[in-house]
């Protein structure tokens, strides 16, 4: 009986072996019929699904393809880091970051070459010889100051260059109009074409692939420029950028005129303004301040760096991150904005923080209404290294 019993239970526990095994090579290798009624097993998962071979998902600046059930993505730096915007958020900066659904998509290096659109200083601007304001001293400048307080009406806000890379063009043509306005105290406040720039600038031309700021003082001084509403921006810079649509020629008197009607059928004025030939000021804080609450706003050429494209408010300042743009980006970095006023107020860590207020180009949804605040005093991205202005010549077309 013990003997018999022995091998009734060998004889279940091998059949059921058997069984396992043979169940569990089904699960492995189901064989062609159950792979044709049973689609589940191609393709690659995702969030909780399946998808076919060859589909494809966007994640940020990155495309991934389903080949060989397996996910395949390419590998791109982003221009948008969710963990930096978050470390900044969370830090003690001074300032607050924000995920800007214009940058989301872009790599980085799209971000620094379609966004900014300035060359690096040539030679001869960083050779040129600063220029010092003789008052008021140090003394007598305010704690806080902005150019629209003293002059409104005659300073201008910022413009939207999207993905045109001409911050060369932008910065140049806001500045010469607010001086313009504020030295014919009043008689003059257009604010100027960037496009008439981007599109008639033609020597080594680069429209919306950068351009360099002393090219676009140059074509102020010699060539002028009409007002940005008789030569508005184009909708699609990157097809229409190298088309000028409008000249302007000596009427033998020293004064410039407007060979063609504004391309804005709408506006009638096609007058053209010019500027002097550009100078440059000190790179001393007060100097610069100076010559802002003298002269008016003027140009400051800075370096950007990925976390700056996420600034909401507050006082910025380059926050290091372990992913650090690569060296490979440093030339693309170059950007011009307009310096139009300072303050000083509590920043990082509670303590109080000197600042300059700056204008940049893309658009008021960005930053603090398209402005920006910037630590002052400390060269803080390059941002006091090469400051211009110039001054406006008070011609036009149609003057008596």
């Amino acid at each position: 009986m013990w003997t018999g019993y022995k091998i009734l239970v060998f004889s279940y526990l091998t059949t059921g072996i058997y069984m396992e095994t043979h169940l569990s090579q089904r699960e492995v290798d189901p064989g062609p019929q159950f792979a044709r009624n049973h689609t589940i097993f191609e393709g690659c998962p995702r969030d909780g699904r399946h998808y076919e071979e060859g589909s494809v998902f966007k994640e940020n600046c990155n495309s991934c393809t389903c080949s060989g059930q397996q996910w395949k993505c390419s590998q791109n730096v982003c221009l948008v880091h969710p963990e930096l915007i978050d470390h900044i958020n969370k830090g003690d900066f001074g300032w607050t970051a924000q995920n800007y659904s214009q940058f989301w998509g872009m790599t980085l290096e799209e971000g620094f070459r379609f966004r900014l659109g300035t060359l690096p200083p040539s030679p001869m601007l960083l050779s040129m010889n600063e220029m010092t304001a003789s008052f008021p001293p140090r003394a007598d400048l305010p704690e806080v100051f902005i150019a629209s307080y003293k002059w409104p009406g005659w300073t201008h806000g910022p413009l939207d260059q999207k993905n045109c890379a001409a911050s060369w063009a932008f910065s140049t043509a806001s500045v010469a109009a607010d001086r313009i306005a504020i030295q014919s105290k009043g008689r003059y406040t257009a604010n100027l074409s960037p496009q008439n720039l981007i599109s008639c600038c033609a020597k080594n031309r680069h429209g919306c692939n950068s351009g360099s700021i002393d090219r676009a003082w140059w074509f102020l001084r010699k060539r002028g420029l009409v007002s940005h509403a008789c030569y508005p921006l184009f909708k699609d810079n990157n097809t229409t950028n190298n088309i000028c649509a409008m000249a302007s020629r000596s009427d033998g008197r020293g004064k410039r005129q407007a060979t063609k009607p504004c391309p804005n059928s709408f506006e009638k004025s096609n007058r053209i303004y010019q500027c002097s030939p550009p100078y440059r000021i000190s790179s001393n804080e007060t100097e610069i301040m100076r010559e802002i609450i003298q002269n008016g706003p003027v140009q400051a050429i800075m370096q950007v760096h990925d976390d700056f494209f996420y600034y909401k408010s507050g006082i910025y300042r380059h926050v290091v991150s372990t992913g650090e743009e690569p060296e490979k980006y440093r030339k693309l970095r170059t950007h011009a904005v307009k310096l139009t006023g300072w303050g000083k107020l509590r920043g990082a860590q509670g303590k109080k923080e000197k600042f300059w207020i700056a204008a940049n180009s893309w658009g008021k949804s960005w930053g603090e209404n398209g402005y920006f605040r910037i630590l002052r005093g400390v060269n803080e991205s390059d941002i006091e290294k090469l400051i211009i202005a110039a001054w406006g010549q008070l011609t036009s077309s149609d003057d008596p």
